[in-house]
């Protein structure tokens, strides 16, 4: 086995896992001229190139394609298994990369890193803020966090939250100036705050429970967001409605800084899940996340007022 091909090898799968030699050098905490002399190293090793360069973009070739597709589950398989190694000896250690949707952030994940930060020091997150629903193990990630009725039947899930309804809220400053709606029909005079959906680029139709049906509205007003947080405070702001999960504005409801819509047309959704691979839950870092996220919830539950 040539050695320089072996220790190279993760740098390549970097590359290509980010897109480009920069995001690449970001990762692994390598200059970029070193990178794209690891790359050039494997190139001259293997005879072909890996990567097709043009000044706006970086993609695999045909050869590049083949390694990666062979050497990114080895590494994965390899890491895994070193990480499980040192935690026999001691303390949950090493990298753990987590794909999350923005709303999972403050639900799911800060208070489990917080936690974690003290108990296992030798343990550093990374949270990738995503809202499209990627392919976690071709990605590189150890786990993803969505809603339940997003993550694949393949996958391990550990749940994160309890379920928690959707909700319709504005500014009392709104409701003063245009009125409430009086039923689901009505939502059409009114300044919806809109969803922009990444992957496919339309809008979000909001769901809604209608007289005991389900029903899927088109909303229209003069802001568009791709991010919860960014409607949450377009409404506090007196723009519009906005549609989103409950615990992120259950302090500013309790405030009286916003005021929930129609509320008998909320709709329950399923609450925020961990998902893996099965083969990553033996990863001590990945069960130290796991078993101090169990914690959180056991303590929510006994703390009402406080998110999961």
């Amino acid at each position: 086995m040539d050695r320089d091909l072996l220790t190279h090898l993760p740098v390549v799968v970097a590359v290509a896992r980010r897109g480009g030699f920069a995001l690449a050098a970001a990762e692994l905490g390598m200059s970029p001229s070193a990178v794209s002399h690891a790359v050039r190293l494997v190139e001259e090793r293997i005879g072909q190139p890996l990567f097709a360069r043009t000044t706006r973009s970086v993609s695999l070739t045909e050869a590049g394609k083949a390694l990666v597709e062979t050497a990114a589950p080895a590494l994965q398989d390899i890491a895994e298994r070193m990480d499980r190694i040192r935690g026999v000896k001691g303390r949950p250690s090493g990298l753990l990369r987590i794909n999350a949707s923005n709303i999972a952030i403050p639900l799911a994940v800060t208070p489990v890193v917080a936690a974690m930060a003290e108990r296992f020091p030798d343990v550093t997150v990374e949270v990738f803020a995503d809202q499209a629903l990627v392919d976690i193990v071709g990605e590189g990630f150890d786990a993803g966090i969505r809603l339940g009725e997003m993550i694949a039947q393949a996958m391990i899930t550990v749940r994160l939250t309890p379920p928690f309804k959707a909700v319709v809220v504005a500014s009392p400053a709104y409701i003063g100036k245009h009125g409430r709606p009086r039923d689901v029909a009505d939502l059409a005079k009114h300044n919806c705050i809109g969803y922009r959906l990444v992957r496919s680029g339309g809008l979000y139709r909001w769901d809604l429970n209608d007289n005991g049906k389900d029903v899927v509205v088109e909303t229209s007003g003069t802001a568009v967001v791709t991010d919860s947080l960014a409607a949450i405070d377009l409404a506090l702001a007196g723009v519009g409605l906005a549609y989103v999960f409950e615990p992120l504005v259950r302090a500013d409801l309790a405030a009286g800084r916003l005021v929930q819509i129609l509320p008998k047309t909320a709709i329950e959704e399923p609450g925020l899940f961990l998902y893996f691979p099965r083969r990553a839950s033996m990863a001590p870092k990945l069960r130290a996340f796991i078993d101090t996220a169990n914690e959180i919830g056991r303590a929510s539950l006994r703390t009402p007022d406080r998110v999961a």
